[in-house]
């Protein structure tokens, strides 16, 4: 079974898909640390990110696996853990242009189909009900305001006081949003038979009850 969540960045998507994966016994598979992986990977070896056929390349010879552990999941390049290293602000500035690559696009999208034919799974990213799985079985959009989605941003990346201010973040994310938006290939967007929560005011706890309430009728007690 596959559980596909869609949503803009802030929209509290990969806390609630890792939650609801770790509840229902799911594999939780993050997509856009996969983008993240081979970002980092490409600029490691000072790949051309707007080289479409060096970065199919690189990816061609790249052994991208997702971990599960006890403590959440684990990122891994070629056998090495990069779960914290795909976070740094050099990858999140850069990842568009591997994102942004349909050759690449086209890569991951097989490589995403092969591991949620595993088992079961809760997949999270940004077209994940429109292209990569169209046919799940449940599909949902998660958003929020963009203030909040910031205020939420803002308070996970736990920097010392004033080294980015909610401003920035709230800029950065209205950057984001529109590339992600705008993009010719698999561009964010709600599936038109994806259920819409808007998670602006709803606690972690109030979207998980409202998701599970959803997924009674197709997940077997």
């Amino acid at each position: 079974m596959i559980i596909a969540i869609d949503g803009p960045a802030g929209s509290g998507k990969s806390t609630i898909a890792r939650m609801l994966a770790k509840r229902l016994g799911f594999k939780y598979l993050d997509t856009g640390a996969m983008y993240r992986a081979l970002t980092w990977k490409a600029l490691q070896h000072g790949v051309d990110l707007k080289d479409a056929n060096a970065l199919c390349q690189l990816m061609d010879q790249t052994a991208i696996e997702l971990r599960s552990t006890g403590d959440g999941l684990q990122i891994c390049i070629d056998g090495a853990n990069v779960t914290e290293k795909i976070r740094l602000p050099s990858v999140t500035n850069n990842v568009h242009f591997i994102s942004n690559t349909p050759s690449v696009r086209q890569r991951m999208v097989k490589l995403q189909r092969t591991l949620a034919s595993e088992g079961n799974i809760i997949a999270e990213g940004r077209d994940m009900g429109t292209v990569v799985f169209p046919h799940a079985e449940k599909k949902f959009f998660l958003d929020a305001e963009i203030e909040e989605r910031a205020r939420r941003r803002h308070g996970e990346m736990n920097l010392p006081e004033n080294e980015i201010s909610y401003t920035d973040v709230i800029k950065d994310i209205e950057i984001r949003d529109k590339r992600d938006t705008t993009r010719d290939n698999s561009p964010l967007r709600k599936s038109e038979d994806a259920i819409y929560l808007n998670t602006t005011k709803m606690l972690v706890e109030e979207v998980i009850s409202r998701i599970l309430k959803e997924l009674e009728s197709v997940i077997k007690k």
